[in-house]
């Protein structure tokens, strides 16, 4: 028996998700871009998901553009908005503990003539809105601030952030691959101007997102060529993988993020109680993803019990999927202000809407097991 948390990496295909899928791959393989007969179901099938997709974060469907995934439209956020507005500015404003999509595309634009400001956060990974105000300048045309964050799972005060965004005239763009369908996200009552999105973290499939572009935002196209998406990015539909993201967003539920959000107290306290030296890396309760555990043990490695764990058929993450194989610590729990050593003690658990309690129990028992063990040796 195999038992998977790490759910903030990708989770497994819903069965509802691969059913919508399937006939893309058979008899309903026409191109959506094509007006004849064999492309109308597909095409249909495209805006049918583009529709449900903009219910769930209350915008138009012509204002979501799909895309390969969230790094894409991370890239796309902050390349489109920086150089669709050279005539106001040059300057962007992200936080410390973004996703290396977030980072690595603004250091790139900082190499091509962009001014980028990284906001510190407090020691449980939120940023101060007044830190992000005091570092507005004349020159400012983007904000990007994350709205859960994949490793600790601090949710970000968005709302307030695209208030003060709306109040300077400048864009803001939120990274939501995490929160989408886990938390409320209404982009007109948060003032929210672009925002990412994918289809994995949510039961869907991998290799498609989308980003949502608030009409008259001024954002370059990102990929020319036949003209999809209103000509802002070409390419032929990846029909399946749309219509199962569609899929996945709409059986979304309330119910599951409940569940999750109990399970997750469950098992941070369980571990707390049962274990000394255990520590929570960011929040607690509802400022926290539903699914989102991150624990330190003192004098453990976090790669050493993620190590133990693989070997019984516990699978978690030591830190992000996307820095998990690196030998330095994570920026994101350095960025907490960790010293190096008590950020490679820090591990990611992160359940899923299967997730269930005698699963969890099992794990407890093995990771005191196995802790109890490194520390001896």
């Amino acid at each position: 028996m195999e038992i998977y948390l790490d759910n903030t990496a990708t989770t497994h295909y819903d069965t509802r998700v691969i059913e919508t899928m399937v006939p893309f791959y058979s008899e309903l393989y026409g191109n959506a871009s094509s007006i004849h007969k064999a492309g109308k179901r597909p095409a249909e099938a495209i805006e049918q998901a583009r529709q449900i997709i903009a219910g769930k974060i209350h915008c138009k469907p012509d204002e979501i553009y799909f895309t390969s995934g969230g790094t894409e439209s991370n890239n796309w956020a902050l390349k489109g908005v920086f150089y669709s507005n050279k005539q106001k500015g040059n300057h962007i404003i992200t936080t410390s503990i973004e996703h290396p999509s977030i980072l690595e595309t603004a250091n790139w634009l900082g190499e091509h003539k962009a001014k980028i400001t990284l906001i510190p956060v407090n020691n449980q990974g939120f940023v101060d809105v007044d830190d992000i105000r005091k570092a507005i300048r004349n020159d400012t045309v983007l904000i990007s601030v994350m709205h859960a964050n994949n490793e600790i799972g601090t949710i970000e005060p968005i709302g307030s952030i695209g208030t003060l965004c709306r109040e300077k005239g400048i864009l803001f763009h939120t990274d939501a691959c995490q929160s989408f369908t886990k938390e409320t996200i209404d982009t007109e009552e948060q003032y929210i101007d672009l925002m990412t999105l994918n289809a994995h973290k949510i039961h869907g499939p991998k290799g498609v997102g989308a980003l949502y572009i608030r009409k008259g935002s001024r954002c370059e196209a990102f990929i020319h060529g036949g003209g999809q998406e209103n000509n802002m990015r070409s390419g032929t539909y990846n029909t399946p993988d749309i219509a199962g993201f569609g899929k996945a967003a709409e059986i979304a539920s309330e119910e599951d993020v409940q569940k999750m959000s109990l399970l997750r107290d469950f098992f941070i306290s369980e571990v707390s109680s049962k274990l000394e030296g255990v520590f929570l890396n960011g929040p607690v309760g509802g400022k926290r993803l539903c699914n989102n555990i991150n624990l330190r043990f003192s004098k453990v490695k976090g790669k050493s019990l993620f190590t133990e764990l693989n070997k019984r058929n516990i699978i978690i993450s030591a830190g992000s999927a996307c820095s998990s194989t690196r030998l330095t610590p994570s920026h994101v729990l350095t960025a907490l202000g960790l010293d190096e050593e008590s950020a490679h003690e820090g591990v990611r658990i992160s359940l899923s809407k299967w997730t269930n309690k005698e699963e969890l129990d099992y794990v407890i028992h093995h990771i005191i097991d196995i802790v109890d063990d490194l520390r001896k040796k």
